[in-house]
């Protein structure tokens, strides 16, 4: 044996690294990748997420300020709408870190030196699969629990806040009504749910009438009831038959408000706030699965696409930036091409989507898009086809960076 090995020769260098990496499960390269491609991901999620949440968080400040809710309830309210967020952002910000990947790879000459060693195609892909397997599964636990979940918890707060006619019926500057005999008045509202300038104006009791100055106040939500505890006021009391009204000054005084403060009642989840599975048995008997049946159909088959769609734009991208480049210009054409393929599939994604509430059709459609894409994309790498831009439009942005060049160093 060791007689036919010498005899055969060593094995050069190049065959023995391009065996080695051939064979390698998960070696150094796919952690590489991976982590690259992941930490790209974070941050680009993160920051996409946080800058669309506040955008959408700013329409809500009136929350926080009208009706007298603390900074921190006012956070947590809006939050809420976060996962529904990162459906959405998840598969775009793994395309962007994907491309970001691929052109820093190309860049550094990585790619021609993985292609140099003998890495096949299939082997090259396999750590971008990897990272797309976890964004996946993040993006179907987000689909099926996480979104529903916290839509479901926003509406049960938002159904609960608006119950309360405390919260809404009393505007600052306003004279309201609650009841026959009952008029209120407050001034404004403070941060942390403060009350200030109170007037109370009770005639419900046709034998006295009760009017209440306070300076600020509170709403008092206990087992008892409700109480508008009022601080730092009086309180005139005209009772009939008496010339003289009573006058009593106090420091805290607590008027019953219950009747006034209702509790929100049943809360209806429409088809955005059903959990996947309820997607699946949807009761004959709803009055909403019967008013909107294609609504249910398209959100369903959303929810199901949704963990596929990022498979589909990781292989776009790498069909378009996975082969070495040799030019800044063919780079960018390839960068271009790639975020324009992933923009038509999503926007083809979401017309057919709304057009699936009227026909089932258009549900099947999706699908074929999506595996459509993967498979030109599979077809495109495994073959190993490069797609360069044309030569009259490469060197058409040659004449044009030239010119720009000339002019620049001119002036």
């Amino acid at each position: 044996m060791e007689a036919a090995a010498s005899a055969a020769g060593p094995m050069p260098a190049g065959d023995a690294s391009r065996a080695e990496g051939t064979r390698e499960p998960m070696g150094s390269i796919d952690k590489y990748v991976m982590r690259t491609v992941l930490a790209s991901f974070a941050v680009v999620l993160i920051s996409l997420t946080g800058v669309i949440w506040i955008t959408q968080a700013l329409r809500g400040i009136d929350l926080m300020t009208s009706q007298g809710q603390t900074i921190l309830t006012f956070l947590g309210f809006t939050s809420l709408a976060i996962p529904a967020l990162v459906l959405v952002i998840a598969p775009l910000a793994l395309v962007l870190a994907a491309a970001h990947a691929l052109n820093k790879f190309a860049t550094d000459s990585e790619i021609i030196v993985m292609n140099a060693a003998g890495l096949p195609p299939w082997r090259q892909v396999r750590p971008y699969l990897y990272a797309t397997v976890v964004v996946a599964l993040l993006v179907a636990f987000v689909s099926a629990y996480l979104a529903p979940e916290g839509l479901r918890r926003l509406k049960r707060w938002d159904t609960e806040i608006t119950a309360d006619i405390l919260a809404n019926i009393l505007q600052p500057g306003r004279f309201t009504q609650l009841e026959q005999g009952l008029t209120v008045r407050i001034r404004e509202r403070q941060p942390g749910g403060t009350l200030a300038g109170i007037f109370v104006d009770d005639r419900r009791n046709p034998q006295e009438r009760v009017s209440i100055v306070a300076e600020h106040g509170t709403v008092l939500k206990n087992e008892r009831g409700t109480f508008l505890v009022l601080e730092e006021g009086n309180l005139q009391r005209f009772e009939s038959g008496r010339r003289d009204p009573a006058l009593v000054a106090f420091s805290r005084y607590a008027f019953d408000m219950s009747k006034f403060a209702s509790r929100a009642g049943s809360v209806v989840y429409g088809v955005r706030e059903r959990y996947l599975w309820e997607l699946f048995s949807l009761p004959p008997d709803d009055p909403i699965v019967r008013a909107l049946p294609g609504q249910f159909r398209a959100e369903l088959h959303d929810r199901l696409l949704a963990p596929l769609y990022p498979f589909a734009f990781v292989a776009l991208a790498f069909a378009f930036l996975g082969a070495p480049r040799t030019t800044r210009q063919s780079r960018n054409f390839s960068i271009t091409n790639a975020l324009l393929a992933v923009f038509g599939l999503r926007m083809a994604g979401f017309a057919c989507s709304v057009m699936a509430v009227r026909s089932g059709y258009a549900a099947l459609a999706q699908y074929l898009l999506v595996f459509g894409a993967c498979a030109v994309s599979a077809w495109i790498i495994l073959r190993s086809v490069v797609i360069e831009p044309p030569a009259r439009l490469m060197e058409f942005f040659d004449t044009l960076a030239t010119r720009f060049t000339r002019r620049t160093a001119a002036s």
